[in-house]
């Protein structure tokens, strides 16, 4: 037995940042075509509301130059703006996206971050404003994960949410490596090699003994790169394992814990006064 018999996944296998495959489609072209032209249509609306506003704010100055700069603040406000700050906010959901039950995520099935929805508004305004979305069109009918450019530029791709799901429980950390494994700087692990550890842990009880140490002691190697100071020495290597994975998934829920009093508390205190 060896680590490729657990590194498995397949084209339509989302892998959390714990190495789960949840089993969650890729879009389809036909939703991603869908959802693309209510996020067009969205995008256009707001493009013409905002340089009537602009524009009316600058007529009375009369001045071609302020004219000039409200189209230049309306296009990137309606085009890399907003839809950045949207698909950052709902953790990569645009209105389309809501609307037919999608979400953008990492390739490794991490919810994206502010670089990754930006690069995608950057390069979507060229291939789908720029080119009338025909890049984009035939970028996703030919990738396996229906990706287009901004995808395959910012590390993402986009899946289907309203499907169920059955998640295997996650591993307990060992209490006797918790105290390493909180202070440990644990580094992102490539998706093959994340879920392997899931999956090995999730097959314990079913293996012979020879087999689970040394598949142990394989995964460990790939693991121990990126994980630093190394754990005790002596340490059972699939106790390690599990402590990796358990730290990383605390930490996970932390960081969307944080977001999400974050995003309340500046819900709560509303716009700023003007004075």
């Amino acid at each position: 037995m060896s680590t490729s018999d657990f590194a498995t996944v397949t084209a339509d296998d989302l892998v959390t940042g714990e190495g789960v495959a949840l089993d969650l489609p890729a879009a389809s072209l036909g939703l991603r075509m869908a959802s693309g032209l209510i996020d067009v249509l969205v995008t256009l609306v707001t493009l013409v509301v905002l340089f009537v506003v602009l524009t009316l704010a600058a007529a009375p100055a009369a001045d071609e130059a302020l004219f000039g700069a409200a189209a230049v603040l309306t296009s990137v406000l309606a085009f890399l703006a907003l839809p950045t700050a949207l698909e950052t906010l709902t953790r990569g959901r645009s209105l389309g996206k809501l609307a037919l039950g999608l979400r953008t995520v990492r390739d490794d099935g991490g919810p994206i971050s502010f670089q990754h929805a930006l690069v995608r508004a950057l390069i979507g305004f060229v291939e789908i404003y720029a080119f009338s979305g025909a890049p984009a069109f035939f970028s996703i009918m030919l990738s396996t994960r229906g990706k287009r450019l901004g995808d395959y530029a910012a590390g993402t791709y986009v899946v289907r949410e309203r499907v169920p799901l059955r998640l295997p429980h996650p591993p307990y950390p060992p209490p006797q490596l918790a105290a390493w494994a909180r202070r440990t700087d644990l580094g992102t692990l490539p998706t093959g090699t994340a879920l392997a550890v899931r999956q090995f842990l999730g097959r314990l009880p079913t293996l012979d003994p020879v087999s689970r140490d040394r598949v142990a002691r394989t995964l460990l190697a790939d693991v121990l790169p990126h994980v630093a100071p190394p754990p005790p020495p002596g340490a059972p290597p699939e106790l390690v394992l599990m402590a990796v994975v358990a730290e990383r998934r605390e930490r996970d829920l932390a960081r969307l814990r944080r977001d999400d009093e974050l995003r309340n508390r500046l819900l709560a205190e509303g716009p700023p006064p003007q004075g």
